[in-house]
């Protein structure tokens, strides 16, 4: 075969010769001519196959289940691989063709070539990578890894890999000598490429250390993104806020910066419930016995009304107190009971969470009065139904306050000293 090529092209050389061209542009001419036809055959070839390896790859994909092929035709695996013929075919018409007469020529070309081989190989290898994500994506277990992270980093370092064949392929250098010289110039590559690098590492410690997954939901108040991870990237993390709209945040600053992963609330058994309301401290008071035959028409407390009552009554008839005024002995006052309530009220309610910790509790009093804290979980995580529930057992909270004969603080506004004006006049 390597007979017959070599002689094709001597004798069609001599054929232009013998049309009374002159030998050195007989030559160039032949060259021409036959690169023309080569490259139009090669063109012509590479679509065949194109299309063979596609038609092959649907009819392999509609018999098997696996989804991993389908990806392998989008990605263009059977265009990229249907290359591999053409350009060595090439190749090797061309080191016939050119051996012996244009050396220098023949050594560009072939460098030209391998250059283009090692960047055929990396697009090929860009394939398999986009198409295992993709493929991974479809199951759940990966669903909240980040894929493209790890796509792009292996791409990273395929590129440093393939630039650095290049360049050998480019100038003739040995790999050692090369190394060294890009040894030298790593600070000035490092300052440049200072924001890759950082988001590379940061990728891999968020990665590693599992600090935020695709799916998580974060508060980043400092870039104003609250919402849900939708995308790990090496450079960048892409959140969706509530509003739907999209927040991009530098991957370095999720190692570099505070920010609040609620990961660990969405896979708990129940939301957090933490709110106050502020009482009146003038509206605190001990409770006459009038006062505690009323408060035991209220269903909820009746029986701790009734216990704490019986428990009272015994203590100050051993201490022998003074019942003519309430502040001797010991006395049960509005707010206590209130507390009582709220406590016995969440016990009832079917969407608080018994099994997590509830409590009620009195806080340090302060300038706008006694704050009553809740704190409790609901069972139903999903923030509707949590702002649901936490807003029913406030309601009722806020409308109860008036039977327990206790106010809840207001800042006072104009038309409560309209109001003021108007009486007093």
């Amino acid at each position: 075969m390597h007979q017959r090529l070599h002689q094709y092209f001597q004798d069609f050389g001599n054929s232009l010769i013998d049309y009374g061209l002159d030998p050195y542009y007989a030559g160039i001419l032949s060259i021409f001519i036959n690169v023309f036809l080569l490259t139009a055959g090669l063109i012509l070839l590479d679509r065949i196959l194109r299309r063979l390896l596609i038609e092959f790859f649907k009819a392999f994909t509609n018999k098997t289940k696996s989804t991993f092929d389908d990806y392998l035709i989008l990605t263009n695996f059977p265009r990229y691989v249907g290359h591999i013929i053409p350009i060595n075919i090439l190749k090797y018409v061309l080191a016939i063709m050119l051996h012996g007469n244009h050396p220098m020529v023949l050594l560009w070309v072939n460098k030209a070539i391998n250059v283009y081989v090692i960047i055929l190989i990396l697009k090929i290898l860009r394939s398999v990578l986009r198409t295992s994500r993709s493929f991974f994506e479809t199951k759940e277990k990966y669903h909240d890894k980040p894929l493209q992270s790890y796509v792009q980093v292996t791409m990273l370092f395929l590129w440093s890999l393939s630039a650095f064949f290049i360049i050998l392929e480019i100038f003739d250098k040995e790999a050692g000598k090369l190394a060294l010289q890009l040894g030298t110039t790593s600070a000035v590559l490092l300052l440049i490429f200072k924001d890759t690098i950082m988001g590379f590492v940061a990728s891999i410690q968020v990665s590693v250390n599992d600090i935020v997954r695709i799916g998580d939901w974060i508060t980043f108040s400092k870039f104003g993104a609250d919402g849900t991870v939708t995308e790990i990237n090496l450079a960048t993390v892409r959140v969706q806020n509530f509003d739907n709209t999209y927040t991009t945040i530098p991957t370095y600053s999720l190692i570099a910066d505070s920010f609040q992963n609620w990961r660990g609330m969405q896979d708990s058994d129940g939301r957090r419930i933490k709110r106050a309301i502020f009482i009146k401290q003038r509206s605190v008071r001990f409770l006459t016995t009038e006062d505690i035959e009323e408060l035991k028409k209220i269903q909820l407390i009746a029986p701790y009304i009734e216990h704490r009552e019986q428990d009272l009554e015994r203590t100050n008839r051993l201490r022998n107190a003074d019942r003519s005024l309430l502040i001797n002995g010991r006395n049960q006052t509005n707010l206590g009971i209130f507390r009582r309530y709220i406590d016995a009220f969440l016990h009832e309610n079917p969407a608080i969470n018994k099994d997590l910790f509830l409590m009620v509790r009195h806080l340090a009093p302060t300038s706008q009065g006694i704050p009553i804290e809740i704190f409790c979980f609901s069972k139903d995580k999903r923030w509707e139904i949590y702002e649901h529930i936490q807003a029913d057992i406030f309601d009722h909270i806020i409308a109860a306050v008036p039977y327990f004969k206790l106010e809840i603080f207001e800042e006072v506004s104009s038309s409560d000293l309209d109001d003021r004006s108007f009486k007093m006049n």
